[in-house]
C-alpha cells in the first residue's frame, strides 16, 4: 500500500516555516526530508540478471506512526528501471534471495500472526507471499540456499524452555551476567514447503554459529563461529571452517587472527575467498585473504594493498573475484584472478560509492548498492564487458528539484608530515572571500572513514547545514581506515594524542583557506567520534566554541569496565590494560579536563546503550555540571548506539542544530530553551 508520510512531513515542515504548500523546484533540503529519505538496504540480482529484488528502508511518519524501527519493503526492478511493489507498508522484509530458476525470492519476515521470524516467498511473476518454513517457538536467524534450491541451511537458537515464561511470570528473573548465554545453531533440511513449525536436529557444533555459505556442488558449507554470543567474541575469536555436509564434520579451519568479515567458495570449490585482519591489532577487516580448500593454507591475496575492501563476489564460471575497496574518499570495484596480486579496475572512483554487490549466472551482469553526493543507497547495474553502469532504483524523487551545496575531498600534510584529509561541503550560499561558521563532523570507530558520497543523515548535518549558511566538514584523521592498515593503526596507545590534535590542524587549514571564521567553530560526533567532541569541549577547549556530543567516550577507566568490547579496545586500540597506566588513562578521559572548558556542550546518549554505557555520559556531565559549565545530558530511552527510530532522529537533529544556532551564529551566552514543541507539530500533523 501507498504510505502517507509525504502529506505528514509536508503539514509538519508547514509547522515550522520549512516548506511551502507546492514544492518549489531548487530548495535546499529540509530536516523532516532528511529524516523521512528511503533507500536500497539489500539489493540481489536475478539469476537471469534481468531484475534485481531489492529491500528499502521506510522511515515511520513523524507524528504520524506509532513509535518503532524503519519499515522494510520488498521491490523488484528490471534492468530498464521499472520498479514493481512487491511486500510493501508495515512490514519488516530481510534476507532476500532468488529461487536458482529465478521463479521465487526468499525472504525472512513475521507476517500476520507470526510470533517468530519465519521463511517465506513470494513469485516473481505475481502472487500473494506464502510461508516456506518455520521453526518451533523460536525464529530463523539467518539462512543460505543450496546452489540448486534443494537445502536451505539455517541458522537460529534453540526454542525456549516452556516454563521460562511461567516462571519469569512468577517473578524469577534473576541474569547472570554473560553467563548463560544461548548459541545460535546451525540446521540443514531439504527446501519444501510446511504448513507445520520444524523442529530439526541442530548439528553437533559446540560454538555460536553466525554466518553460513555453500559450494557450488551442495557438498560443503562454510561455516563461520565464536566461542559464545558476546560481540567481544564476534570481533576478536571468529573462525570459518569448511564442513562437509553429508558426514557433518568440519574438514578444514583457517587459521586468521583478529577480526574477520565475509567467505565464499569460487565456482569450482578450490579456493575461498576471505575477508579479515592483518592481524589481531588491524581494527578493520579490510584485508582480502585467498585460501587453498584442501590444504587449508590461506595468504593475503593483495599485500599493501592501501584501501580497505568491503564487499566480495565470485563469478559463478571462472576463477575470478569482484570486490570493492574504499580507498581514500571514494570507492573502487576490482575484479582479480588468484595467482595475481593486480587488478583490474571494474568502476573507477568518483562514479559512486559502492557497498555491496550480486552477480547474476552468466556473470555478465552485477547488481551493486551505491550512494553519491546527490542521494542515498540506489540499486545500479554493471552489464557486459565493459561494465556499463545505470542507475535503476529511485527512492528518493524529489531529490532531483532540490539544491546541493558543493562537495569535495581535500587532503593535507599536517605538522608531522601525516597526509591527513577529508570531505568538505561548502555553505549553500558560499561566496568566495566571505568567511562561514563551521560544523566538525567527526566519524566513530575511529576504525571507519567518509566517504564523497551521501553524507548527510539526523546526526551529521552536511547538506542540512550547508542550506543554512554553515561549512560542514567530516575529518578522517589518523587511524582511520581506507588508507591502508598502517595508517588505521596510528591512533592506537595514544588515546586523544595526534589523533585527535588533527582536528585542531583541520581547523586551523580551512580558516587558512579564507573559508571559516576561527572564533565559530563547532564540533559534533556519535561513539568515538563523541569522544573527540567531549575532548574537544575539554582539552582542546580554546579551539572550539560549541560541541554536541553522541553515545561518546569520557572515562578511560570506567570505559573498560562497562562496554561490551573491552577486548576489542584492548587489542586494536588502546594497546594496554587500564591498570598498566591508570594515570595515563585518567588523562586521556575528558572529565579530567573538565574543570577547564570554556565550550558549551550538549551530550546526547541512547538510555539503553550495550557499546558506550550511558553512564559515560552522566560522568562529564556531572564533572561540568558542579563546576558551573554550560552542559545539557538528553538521554533517549530505547535507544542503543545510536537512535534507530525516526522521532529520536529528529528531536537529535532539532537539537543538535538549535545548538550549533545558538553559540555560532546568535552569539549566545546562556543554553537555549530545552523544550522541544513537539506538541504544535503533532496539532499540524493531525489537522492535515
Amino acid at each position: 500500500m501507498k504510505r502517507q508520510f509525504n502529506a505528514v512531513k509536508q503539514a509538519v515542515a508547514l509547522s515550522i516555516g520549512l516548506l511551502s504548500v507546492s514544492a518549489v523546484a531548487s530548495e535546499p533540503l529540509t530536516v523532516e526530508e532528511v529524516i523521512g529519505l528511503q533507500q536500497v538496504a539489500q539489493a540481489q540480482v536475478s539469476p537471469s540478471g534481468d531484475n534485481v529484488a531489492f529491500t528499502r528502508y521506510v522511515p515511520r511518519a513523524l507524528y504520524k506512526e506509532e513509535n518503532g524501527l524503519h519499515w522494510s519493503e520488498l521491490h523488484i526492478v528490471d534492468d530498464a528501471g521499472v520498479e514493481r511493489p512487491y511486500i510493501t507498508g508495515q512490514v519488516n522484509v530481510s534476507n532476500i534471495q532468488w529461487s536458482a530458476d529465478g521463479s521465487l525470492v526468499y525472504f525472512l519476515a513475521k507476517m500476520g500472526e507470526d510470533k517468530h521470524t519465519a521463511l517465506y516467498q513470494i513469485p516473481f511473476n505475481g502472487g500473494q507471499a506464502s510461508k516456506t518454513l518455520s521453526l518451533k517457538e523460536t525464529s530463523v536467524a539467518d539462512y543460505a540456499l543450496s546452489k540448486d534450491g534443494k537445502q536451505i541451511a539455517l541458522i537460529a537458537k534453540p526454542a525456549k524452555d516452556s516454563s521460562v515464561k511461567e516462571l519469569k511470570e512468577l517473578g524469577f528473573m534473576a541474569e547472570v551476567y554473560e553467563e548463560g548465554l544461548t548459541n545460535k545453531q546451525l540446521f540443514v533440511v531439504d527446501l519444501a514447503a510446511s504448513d507445520k513449525p520444524l523442529t530439526p536436529i541442530a548439528w553437533n557444533i559446540a560454538d555460536f554459529v553466525s554466518d553460513v555459505q555453500w559450494s557450488a556442488d551442495g557438498e560443503q558449507l562454510l561455516v563461520k563461529t565464536q566461542p559464545t554470543a558476546l560481540i567481544d567474541d564476534q570481533y576478536m575469536k571468529s573462525q570459518w571452517h569448511i564442513v562437509n555436509v553429508a558426514k557433518q564434520q568440519v574438514t578444514t579451519s583457517f587459521a586468521t587472527e583478529g577480526k574477520l568479515g565475509a567467505a565464499e567458495f569460487s565456482h569450482d570449490g578450490k579456493y575461498v575467498a576471505i575477508l579479515g585482519a592483518e592481524d589481531k591489532h588491524d581494527p578493520a577487516t579490510g584485508r582480502l585473504y585467498l585460501a587453498e580448500t584442501q590444504s587449508g593454507k590461506i595468504a593475503e591475496w593483495i599485500p599493501n594493498h592501501m584501501g580497505h575492501i568491503s564487499d566480495i563476489e565470485w563469478k559463478n564460471n571462472k576463477n575470478e573475484l569482484y570486490f570493492i575497496t574504499n580507498i581514500n574518499t571514494d570507492s573502487v570495484v576490482g575484479l582479480i584472478k588468484p595467482g595475481s596480486e593486480k587488478y583490474k579496475v571494474v568502476v573507477k572512483p568518483g562514479k559512486f560509492i559502492a557497498s555491496q554487490l550480486s552477480i547474476s549466472n552468466s556473470d555478465k551482469t552485477l547488481a551493486i548498492r551505491a550512494n553519491t553526493d546527490k542521494h542515498p543507497n540506489e540499486v545500479y547495474m554493471l552489464r557486459g564487458s565493459k561494465h556499463k553502469a545505470s542507475r535503476l532504483s529511485d527512492s528518493n524523487p524529489f531529490l532531483a528539484d532540490k539544491q546541493f551545496a558543493k562537495q569535495e575531498s581535500i587532503s593535507f600534510k599536517a605538522s608531522d608530515g601525516v597526509e591527513i584529509g577529508g570531505v568538505l561541503i561548502y555553505p549553500l550560499d558560499y561566496q568566495k572571500g566571505q568567511r562561514y561558521p563551521l560544523i566538525m563532523s567527526v566519524h566513530g570507530g575511529p576504525e571507519s572513514h567518509d566517504k564523497d558520497g551521501w553524507l548527510t543523515n539526523y546526526s551529521r548535518p552536511g547538506q542540512l547545514a550547508a542550506a543554512q549558511g554553515y561549512a560542514v566538514f567530516y575529518p578522517n584523521y589518523r587511524g582511520s581506515t581506507g588508507k591502508g592498515v598502517d595508517y588505521s593503526k596510528l591512533g592506537q596507545n595514544d588515546y586523544a594524542g595526534k589523533e585527535f590534535d588533527d582536528l585542531v590542524e583541520f581547523k586551523d587549514h580551512l580558516v587558512e583557506m579564507g573559508l571559516v571564521d576561527s572564533a565559530k567553530v563547532g564540533i559534533t560526533g556519535g561513539s568515538y567520534g563523541g569522544y573527540a567532541s567531549a575532548w574537544a569541549a575539554t582539552k582542546l577547549t580554546k579551539h572550539f566554541a560549541a560541541s554536541v556530543m553522541f553515545v561518546g567516550v569520557t572515562n578511560q577507566l570506567s570505559k573498560f569496565g562497562t562496554t561490551d568490547i573491552s577486548n576489542e579496545m584492548h587489542l586494536v586500540h588502546a594497546r594496554s590494560y587500564p591498570w598498566d597506566k591508570w594515570q595515563w588513562y585518567l588523562e586521556r578521559s575528558p572529565i579530567y579536563w573538565a574543570g577547564q572548558s570554556e565550550t558549551p556542550l550538549l551530550i546526547m546518549h541512547g538510555k539503553d546503550d550495550p557499546r558506550v554505557h550511558p553512564a559515560q555520559s552522566m560522568e562529564l556531565y556531572r564533572y561540568m555540571k558542579v563546576q558551573g559549565k554550560e552542559v545539557r545530558l538528553v538521554y533517549y530511552p530505547g535507544e542503543g548506539h545510536g537512535n534507530r527510530k525516526a522521532p529520536a532522529q529528529y528531536d537529535y537533529h532539532l537539537r543538535l542544530m538549535r545548538w550549533m544556532d545558538n553559540y555560532l551564529k546568535n552569539d549566545a551566552k546562556t543554553m537555549p530553551d530545552h523544550k522541544i514543541d513537539h506538541k504544535a507539530k503533532l496539532e499540524a500533523a493531525k489537522e492535515a
